[in-house]
């Protein structure tokens, strides 16, 4: 029906926040493509960037793999997407032309850490920029303008959600494509000392209270010119 792009910074990104709605995008017969532009390679204490650059693209296939999911790596390292930069917006633009989706989700602009701000105002620079017939990059053509939904933040931390998605059904394959990424669970459980699966259930159970659901996940639409819709395209 749809072709769904979700763009992410890192390669749990999008089973933390937004993976239940993709899974029910996939189970309606939609084309859904996830790519993360960094490769999370800061992403531990004890593992080596290079050697967890390898595991955590292979932790992310075997995510994607399990959903039936398109996987797409964006190319740069953590700490070192910048917004307001053309050789990163092009980056973004040539994904953006080559998958041609019909919505676009990604991180909210308020969300915790840098590389998540910066992804977000790539996506919605590259958004517009993919879109122009004569702006030349790597990939030829033009993309649709179209939707962008915010995912929600870390915790949900600052973010108040105009749409929601009841995830129930999909809350057990939400946790299991989570639990892929074995090395950011133990990152998460020395770094910052939390059980991260139960924090990312917890969190959806949270969702669900707030909308009248077992598990849900939240959503506020990017709402600027020529980006509102008057479909529901999320599932």
């Amino acid at each position: 029906m749809y072709t769904v792009l979700a763009i992410s910074c890192h390669p749990d990104d999008m089973e933390i926040a937004c993976a239940g709605t993709l899974l029910k995008c996939k189970e309606r017969g939609d084309r859904v493509v996830v790519c993360h532009l960094s490769s999370g390679n800061q992403g531990h204490e004890i593992i080596m960037p290079d050697e967890l650059t390898a595991m955590r693209a292979k932790e992310a296939q075997k995510s994607c793999a399990l959903a039936g999911f398109e996987w797409m790596y964006g190319g740069f390292d953590d700490l070192e997407i910048y917004d307001n930069n053309k050789e990163a917006r092009d980056k973004v633009v040539d994904i953006i032309r080559k998958v041609d989706p019909d919505f676009i989700i990604t991180h909210d602009p308020d969300d915790y850490m840098p590389d998540h701000t910066a992804v977000s105002r790539l996506v919605f620079d590259a958004c517009f920029t993919a879109t122009l017939p004569h702006y030349q990059t790597a990939v030829n053509g033009r993309a649709r303008m179209v939707p962008v939904y915010y995912m929600d933040t870390l915790a949900g931390v600052n973010f108040n959600p105009t749409e929601y998605v009841d995830v129930s059904d999909h809350i057990d394959k939400k946790l299991e494509m989570l639990n892929c990424h074995e090395s950011q669970i133990v990152w998460m459980r020395d770094h910052d000392h939390i059980d991260f699966p139960d924090m990312v259930r917890t969190c959806c159970r949270y969702r669900g209270f707030q909308c009248g659901a077992d598990y849900a996940e939240g959503f506020r639409q990017c709402q600027v010119y020529l980006k509102g819709t008057t479909k529901r395209l999320l599932p």
